[in-house]
């Protein structure tokens, strides 16, 4: 029987850039009845990830920064951070690339500047941002770095390959194909869910994940049922126990008929 469903938002729950369905509504309303706890696993920041729980009624604890940062009911559950040396080695690597960087502080997204990829990521997010330069802010709770190009995305494959063995102490994923996301080695989803399933504790097979992207892989490594979305990436859908429709044919309320309600 599965009593946590740990799902990632866009691209799974959330069709990009525009809303979620009345039918997932209803399906996390049916699954809380149901007394299923529902846990928002997702690459967003807190401060936006725990405005769309609340959204969606949710009063589950709220993963965010990958894994890097659980919440609940503004408790901090757990956390991890990069270290001021990793960040300035990252920010040396962008500067020689060129390649956009947003930064992530204390919850706080910084820019170095007021460009098109900020402003593209934040329109898209409906989030805000400070630009601030980096030399300028306090690096003393990096959540993560997030490296941008939406004009080529095969750069950002070629990265998240290469920088693992520049950058062998970090965690580094493909989270979009125009994001490449660097944080914490124990700030992944995976790392989030498996401590919510001691904080609970719960079986890994009452346990049913489900995501699209790259850095859902982690997360589907938490479940005892892994799901991928049919709109999901080929790495993704190759460990997937089950692939479901995608987003945009509500493949989320198909996956939870068949496995919870």
């Amino acid at each position: 029987m599965i009593k946590l469903v740990a799902t990632d938002i866009d691209g799974t729950i959330f069709i990009p850039e525009k809303e979620f369905t009345q039918n997932v509504r209803n399906c996390i309303s049916r699954l809380c009845e149901c007394g299923i706890k529902v846990v928002l696993v997702t690459g967003r920041m807190n401060a936006a990830a725990v405005r769309i729980a609340e959204d969606l009624g949710l009063k589950t604890p709220v993963v965010s920064y990958q894994g890097g940062l659980v919440v609940e009911n503004g408790q901090t559950l757990y956390e991890r951070y990069l270290t001021e040396e990793q960040t300035s080695k990252i920010l040396a690597w962008a500067r020689e690339e060129k390649i956009h960087i947003n930064l992530y502080n204390n919850d706080v997204l910084y820019s170095e500047t007021e460009c098109y990829e900020v402003q593209r990521y934040c329109n898209n997010l409906h989030t805000e941002h400070t630009v601030k330069k980096f030399s300028e802010i306090k690096k003393d709770k990096i959540n993560k770095l997030l490296a941008i190009d939406y004009s080529d995305p095969k750069r950002i494959s070629s990265y998240e390959k290469e920088l693992q063995d520049i950058f062998p102490d970090l965690y580094i994923v493909k989270s979009t194909p125009y994001f490449l996301e660097f944080s914490n080695p124990e700030a992944s989803k995976k790392c989030a869910v498996e401590f919510l399933q001691n904080y609970w504790g719960l079986k890994k097979e009452e346990i049913l994940t489900i995501g699209d992207q790259n850095n859902d892989i982690a997360l589907l490594q938490a479940g005892g049922i892994k799901v991928a979305m049919g709109n999901a990436t080929d790495e993704l859908k190759e460990i997937a126990d089950y692939i479901t429709d995608s987003v945009y044919e509500d493949g989320f309320v198909k996956a939870m008929e068949k496995f919870c309600i």
